[in-house]
């Protein structure tokens, strides 16, 4: 098993943010300008109130800054609460929250909710330093140990940026669930799936 550190030892403190009252086109600056798929917002404390993506500008009416969409701020578009990790919390459970979330980066806060840094996806994944061919291993070899060695069940392994695909028949003695915490409990794993009928075209 790969032990991980916390998220502040891999976190970056140099945090590019919103306010409330920030503009659409100052957003759009940020986002574009720095490369990133989203940014939090903090009030005048520092704390975190929402998160906006290039998703949530997206979604805007097409009407030019001018128009009703150019007068809209942060406050207006932001998702909120935001979904956020502390620095103590080690980068698998924060890795987790963010395959679970459907999100790339999360801010880290302080006991109270003071951004103190961000944790992007990339730095999550490479602390494990694992391959998807040495995860999909260690999930094969625990997966196998719930199946009835008489046979009745096949399970198909898959690995992808640490998310697990399991695809299969499993018997009417086998629980399911117990399949997927099994396939959790591998180091390295960020996501689980479970699909069946097993797909041999797939």
């Amino acid at each position: 098993m790969v032990k991980t550190p916390p998220v502040g030892q891999v976190m970056s403190g140099d945090v590019v943010k919103a306010r409330p009252d920030t503009s659409v086109k100052e957003l759009v600056r940020l986002l574009t300008g720095h490369r990133i798929s989203g940014l939090p917002v903090v009030d005048d404390d520092d704390k975190v109130v929402g998160v906006v993506s290039r998703t949530d500008l997206t979604r805007l009416p097409g009407d030019g800054a001018g128009g009703v969409a150019g007068r809209l701020t942060a406050g207006a578009l932001m998702t909120t609460p935001a979904v956020t990790v502390h620095p103590e919390q080690c980068v698998a459970v924060a890795a987790r929250v963010m395959e679970r979330r459907h999100v790339d980066r999360l801010p880290v806060v302080d006991e109270e909710d003071r951004l103190v840094g961000i944790a992007t996806r990339r730095d999550l994944l490479r602390v494990f330093r694992r391959t998807d061919d040495e995860i999909r291993s260690d999930v094969a070899a625990e997966v196998s140990a719930h199946l009835p060695a008489s046979g009745g069940a096949a399970v198909r392994v898959r690995v992808k940026d640490g998310v697990v695909t399991l695809q299969g028949l499993a018997s009417p003695s086998v629980d399911p669930f117990a399949l997927l915490r099994a396939a959790w409990r591998v180091e390295g794993v960020v996501g689980v799936t479970h699909s069946r009928p097993l797909d041999d075209t797939a």
